[in-house]
């Protein structure tokens, strides 16, 4: 799954090739995209490069190659994005583990009076971040021991990077809605308003540290007001 800005970033590179044959200058792709920097260019490649969808060509200048593009995208509609945000989630979640086709299983019925029905909200990283997920695409029953008060909603991890807190690739975590948290708590933390990550919050000072529980990830360390806290990790489940 791709953020607004990964998919819109992948979507111009395709059509500029397309209609040239050559890639997009980095000051084209800043310009489509309405960025300030060429930071933000790096980093947008560097996660299409990450997740399979491009790949630079070696020795030559612009070049790159586009391996692939998402489920249901179309050619020609780089501003605003070739596929809602909901619609991307939707591919991907059914998708499941494997990349395999098809609709995955629904979720069992309740099993018990005591179990309560939580709207399942997407994936999200425990590794690299990604978009911020926002819309329902399936219902998970939880028990009621691990519900508290509050409004609470479900995610699938996607990624190992807290998997020494016993979070798994393919679990499911039960997140209460909150904007703030206490130092160590493990949060889904919302970065510069287009990503998410499921990671360990530290204060640290006037900066905020994403520390994951993966020696193989690094701790990324950010000011205050790039994150925003969207709940707080209060139960996990899983299938075998």
């Amino acid at each position: 799954m791709l953020t607004k800005k990964q998919h819109e970033l992948l979507i111009f590179i395709n059509d500029r090739i397309a209609e040239t044959g050559v890639s997009p200058s980095f000051d084209e792709m800043k310009e489509a995209l309405d960025l300030r920097s060429k930071s933000g260019i790096h980093r947008l490649i560097t996660a299409l490069e990450e997740r399979g969808f491009i790949r630079r060509l070696p020795h030559r200048a612009r070049a790159l190659e586009v391996l692939r593009l998402p489920e249901g995208a179309q050619a020609g509609a780089t501003k605003a994005g070739a596929t809602s945000k909901s619609s991307v989630v939707s591919a991907d979640f059914k998708r499941g583990r494997t990349g395999a086709q098809g609709p995955s299983p629904r979720l069992a019925a309740p099993s018990s009076a005591s179990d309560i029905g939580l709207p399942v909200l997407g994936r999200i990283a425990a590794g690299t971040p990604i978009e911020a997920i926002q819309h329902e695409v399936d219902r998970l029953n939880a028990p009621d021991a691990l519900i508290g008060k509050g409004d609470h909603y479900v995610l699938e991890v996607q990624g190992d990077s807290m998997i020494n807190a016993g979070i798994h690739d393919g679990d499911y975590v039960i997140i209460k809605r909150c904007k703030d948290a206490e130092n160590g708590a493990i949060v889904v933390a919302l970065v510069d308003d287009e990503e998410a990550t499921l990671k360990r919050l530290r204060k640290k000072g006037a900066s905020i540290a994403l520390e994951a529980a993966n020696p193989a990830y690094e701790t990324r360390i950010y000011g205050p007001d790039r994150v925003a806290v969207q709940g707080r990790l209060v139960g996990l489940m899983r299938r075998y």
